[in-house]
């Protein structure tokens, strides 16, 4: 019997997603006749036939689910679909875990029924909170002679715990059985902890969680796969909603996927699936390729041709592919791959900066069109290329640059002001904190003239110098009651200025203010206390940078969440700490630099930024972007063959396909070989013009770098640097 689900192969750029929207308007659109659809648009061939009648979906119950490997594809995915349909077909795009937490939330009264579960509303911890709360929960049983055999500290052990739930979860594996893969994958291995005790940890959570309405991640995975899949119930529902299922990239997806993939298919409903067999950029983070690719066996395979001519061809991507495996193969790459070549890594940035501004500034190629990719970017590096750039009016856009939310002064200043309002916080305030916290709350930001740039000039009434004067003088530490006094405490305060004082003796008087109201009980909570205090001091009625906004977005966020579970522990189990120790605590979960400025949504608005991309290998390739030049840095890292990005601990352990195996030293010679070849016909695909290989033969440790790509830096042109 002929299955009419496809299964779509292709490489990078080769119009997969394309296919998969021209798919969907098929079924939803039958009776048009497109001359000229998005798919055969961009990838100049022939649109496949109809689908049969019957499995045309009704215009008012489309009932198609629609997935994609990330957040940031999901949202493109939707975006192409509903431009595609004139807006006819609006769509909820969903990534695999997203899908899973909707469908476990939704169906919790029955969850409820089959576990036996308390009856609360459930409640997402996010992964910073689920770090905490578990630390907290095996903190007498991860002693120091635990630690020592671990061979990590607290923070990472608990992680790793807690990875190893979520890649069961991801694979189908119950919570009860990690101990008998775990025993079977480690074999003898006296370098880690006993598998009996890790799993055993992982159950007394996830039992500790499911108490308390708490859901991660892997708690959800496994509830969907465990549970949920195998309910006749929901599986009844799930036919009658869905009769078809269209899913991008799946070479990204967890094993969870397939089942639930199965089950449509099974029940009659019709798929449509693109496969990237150079893709796999999640393998060893979750994602299990080699399973999903057995879907194809269940449908019509159509297999797409390479990116577009205008991308530089299979042939050299074969060529640079030979000369990293064979390393002893004497042959030159031709003239559009060159390298920059320095002996110290200082001199490689400065030199790499040098040869992007000069390309822009002679009209050689815009900023948007060159991209600078790493295995991995160190906070030197990045300063170094964006203060080069931005200071040539080039300017540098850091893909997913997780950086902690405390690095900014305006979350600091945010939390030294709740130190200041609320009592008992006295000891998490100094005198620097609070000269921040005067110059960040005393700026004003002027618009300027005739531009249309969101960013605006920001100057500040307390200037620094200003600042740590009223700091020395003014500032009262104590540890329940830290105070500002009047300025008029400073002897020479005539020396601060007529704007310095007023900027001051207004943040004192709304200190006075939000300190008064708090002791009669009229700020509801911090939450109210932060979101008051940007509005009188960042916001008014101003535009702020793109950045900054990410910033005070995500702190409200995590104060949100942060709140919202501790008022779930206290409503399930009573403690004596006072409401301040929570802020305490909050403070310094912060401090940590656990959390990161990616709040909803993670881009701005609007067109492409006019700027240099600066990302690692592994935010390049997730975010599927092509530039005309590619700057590979640190070419002769030996990270390139890691992928830019660590594998999980056990990861190995949970791929359905070797589930249990010992991961041995070829295995993993062999999978960082496929990955390196991935990683270069990948990237070969996603650039059009031209690649510059830069190496420094010493890396930022002074060490000598002999990666797997330093064959290809010694087989290109040298660039020289005017």
């Amino acid at each position: 019997m002929v299955s009419h689900s496809v299964w779509i192969v292709g490489t990078s750029r080769s119009g997969k997603t394309a296919r998969l929207v021209e798919q969907f308007c098929n079924w939803v659109q039958p009776e048009k006749q497109y001359t000229e659809s998005f798919y055969t648009k961009k990838s100049g061939r022939k649109k496949a036939g109809h689908l049969p009648e019957f499995l045309y979906l009704k215009q008012t119950e489309p009932g198609v689910l629609v997935l994609a490997a990330n957040d940031d594809n999901r949202r493109e995915l939707g975006d192409i679909i509903v431009t595609s349909t004139l807006g006819k077909y609006p769509v909820r795009a969903k990534t695999p875990l997203g899908f899973f937490q909707d469908e476990v939330i939704l169906f919790w009264p029955l969850l409820i029924n089959s576990l036996s579960l308390k009856a609360q509303f459930p409640v997402r911890l996010r992964p910073e909170t689920e770090q905490e709360l578990a630390t907290k929960l095996w903190r007498s049983q991860l002693d120091e002679e635990i630690l020592r055999v671990a061979g990590v500290n607290e923070s990472r052990l608990v992680r790793r715990i807690l990875d190893l739930l979520q890649l069961a979860a991801y694979s189908g594996t119950p919570c009860e059985d990690i101990a008998q893969i775990l025993a079977r994958g480690l074999g003898d291995n006296t370098t880690t902890l006993e598998p009996e005790f890790l799993a055993s940890l992982l159950l007394d959570w996830r039992n500790w969680c499911l108490e308390r309405g708490l859901l991660t991640y892997g708690i959800i995975t496994e509830l969907y796969s465990q549970h949920l899949l195998s309910d006749r119930n929901y599986q009844q529902h799930l036919a009658k909603r869905y009769q078809a299922v269209l899913a991008d990239d799946v070479d990204e997806y967890p094993s969870v996927a397939r089942l639930l993939f199965e089950l449509l298919l099974d029940q009659g409903a019709v798929g449509a699936f693109s496969y990237n067999p150079d893709g796999a950029v999640r393998l060893g983070l979750g994602a299990d390729p080699n399973y999903l690719e057995g879907l194809a066996e269940r449908c019509r395979v159509e297999i797409l041709t390479g990116p577009p001519p205008e991308f530089l061809g299979e042939e050299l991507t074969q060529q640079m592919v030979e000369l990293v495996t064979e390393p002893m193969l004497l042959s030159s790459l031709p003239e559009i791959v060159h390298s920059i070549q320095t002996t110290s890594r200082a001199q490689l940035l400065r030199q790499t900066a040098e040869v992007i501004a000069n390309a822009i500034q002679s009209q050689q190629v815009q900023p948007e069109q060159v991209a600078i990719i790493a295995p991995g970017l160190d906070a030197i590096a990045r300063y170094t290329l964006v203060e080069i750039l931005v200071k040539q009016n080039i300017q540098v856009e850091s893909l997913n640059d997780q950086r902690p939310l405390v690095s900014s002064p305006i979350i600091r200043a945010l939390l030294t002001m709740l130190a200041l309002v609320y009592p008992g916080l006295g000891r998490l305030v100094d005198r620097d904190a609070v000269a921040e916290m005067l110059v960040v709350l005393s700026r004003k930001q002027q618009p300027l003239e005739n531009s249309t740039d969101a960013i605006n000039r920001v100057s500040t009434d307390i200037d620094p110098v200003r600042a740590g004067l009223i700091a020395d003088y003014c500032f009262l530490p104590h540890p329940d009651r830290p105070n500002l006094l009047s300025v008029s405490a400073f002897e020479r305060w005539d020396r601060i200025g007529y704007a310095a004082t007023t900027a001051y003796n207004q943040i004192l008087e709304w200190l006075e203010q939000q300190r008064s109201q708090q002791e009669l009980r009229l700020i509801p909570s911090p939450i109210s206390l932060l979101d008051r205090a940007i509005q009188r001091f960042l916001w008014n009625g101003s535009n702020l940078p793109y950045e900054q906004l990410a910033a005070l977005r995500e702190l409200l966020e995590t104060a949100q969440h942060y709140w919202e579970i501790d008022t779930r522990l206290r409503q399930i189990a009573p403690v004596e700490t006072t409401p301040h120790t929570t802020i305490i605590e909050f403070i310094q979960l912060l401090r940590r630099g656990t959390i990161t400025a990616n709040p909803y949504p993670v881009r701005p608005i609007g067109g492409v930024r006019k700027a240099v991309t600066l990302a690692t290998i592994f935010q390049y390739r997730s975010s599927r972007r092509s530039h005309r030049w590619h700057f590979w840095l640190d070419a002769g890292s030996p990270l390139w063959a890691k992928g830019g990005a660590a594998t999980l601990f056990g990861a190995p352990f949970f791929l359905r396909d070797r589930l249990g195996e010992p991961w041995t030293a070829e295995d993993e010679k062999l999978a960082e070989e496929q990955r390196l070849r991935r990683i270069l016909t990948d990237l070969m695909s996603r650039v059009s013009e031209r690649v510059y290989l830069c190496h420094s033969d010493l890396a930022v440790n002074g060490q000598e770098q002999l990666g797997p790509l330093l064959p290809l830096v010694n087989a290109c042109v040298t660039h020289s640097v005017i």
